[in-house]
């Protein structure tokens, strides 16, 4: 009889999954009872209610001030020919927090808060940007040695592209570039 295999792949992976959902599902709502409940024995019934709405209104006026200025930052490096990572995280960060305000009590909005403001934002996109390159899987390119770009013949990318250039290809004050490799 042999042994069973331990399981490979994206189901030993995801092992985090179940305990996120329980502490989404069931921690994060009874520790938001909770904190509403400890503002209601401090202030009172009435001015929790009062709370809960300011702070819903100071939300969304967040949201809608520090989203229209992702947006106006994303259109401008768009338009300078510029990779907008700076941009789209921050977008990101901003729907986040957005969400997280959609849910009544304090904890979540303090979250969400922390998130759309500008100041401690930064924070937040070091850390998304962190996750999000310990997701990505580089692949080598085909026909370049060792798998980096225009380090040979193929179809690399060539130099210029990657972490490093912060320009995109396409018009800019120069006219427009078209990048790539001939093959005869």
């Amino acid at each position: 009889m042999t042994a069973p295999t331990p399981p490979t792949g994206p189901r030993r992976r995801r092992r985090w999954v179940r305990p996120l959902l329980a502490v989404a599902f069931v921690v994060v709502p009874l520790v938001e009872i909770w904190a509403i409940l400890q503002v209601g024995q401090l202030v009172g019934p009435w001015w929790t209610i009062v709370l809960l709405v300011l702070d819903s209104m100071l939300g969304a006026w967040l949201i809608k001030r520090e989203g229209g200025r992702a947006w106006t930052a994303l259109r401008e490096a768009l338009e300078r020919g510029r990779m907008p990572a700076r941009e789209i995280a921050d977008g990101a960060l901003i729907l986040i927090g957005g969400t997280l305000m959609l849910s009544p009590g304090f904890v979540l909005d303090i979250a969400g808060i922390l998130l759309i403001l500008p100041f401690t934002r930064p924070v937040a996109r070091r850390l998304l940007t962190r996750v999000v390159e310990r997701r990505l899987v580089v692949a080598p390119t085909f026909g370049s040695p060792l798998g980096r770009p225009g380090t040979g013949p193929g179809f690399g990318f060539g130099p210029g592209f990657g972490p490093e250039d912060d320009e995109r290809p396409g018009p800019g004050p120069g006219g427009p570039v078209v990048r790539g490799d001939v093959v005869e």
